[in-house]
């Protein structure tokens, strides 16, 4: 089991932390939809058709995942709010072991 720490960043969080443990091999969204965190809507199910899992990887995570490919930089243009340079789609994060202890910011909104 791994850990993973989402930090909400809506106007009516205080940043709260919230924790998630999870077998690695499942993708950040499935992750954080089994564990019930708000913030992540993931209305396309992981198909990459939209972009309501934005989330804002934190160093030294960013640079330890694997390049987005094309069709996801292409669906981060519509996320509803600006995307970051750390921006991902918590889709097509794959945990693995050593991203135990990451940690990602959730955007105000997703839509």
């Amino acid at each position: 089991m791994i850990t993973i720490n989402l930090i909400a960043n809506s106007a009516d969080s205080t940043g709260a932390t919230s924790q998630i443990s999870t077998p690695s091999g499942k993708s950040l969204m499935q992750a954080a939809q089994l564990a019930g965190v708000d913030g992540i809507a993931a209305d396309c199910g992981g198909s990459l058709t939209c972009a309501t899992c934005h989330v804002m990887v934190r160093e030294p995570w960013a640079s330890q995942l694997p390049p987005a490919s094309a069709d996801e930089l292409a669906m981060l243009e519509f996320t509803a709010v600006p995307r970051q340079p750390n921006s991902r789609l918590a889709c097509q994060i794959q945990l693995t072991d050593a991203l135990n202890g990451m940690t990602v910011d959730l955007p105000a909104s997703q839509y």
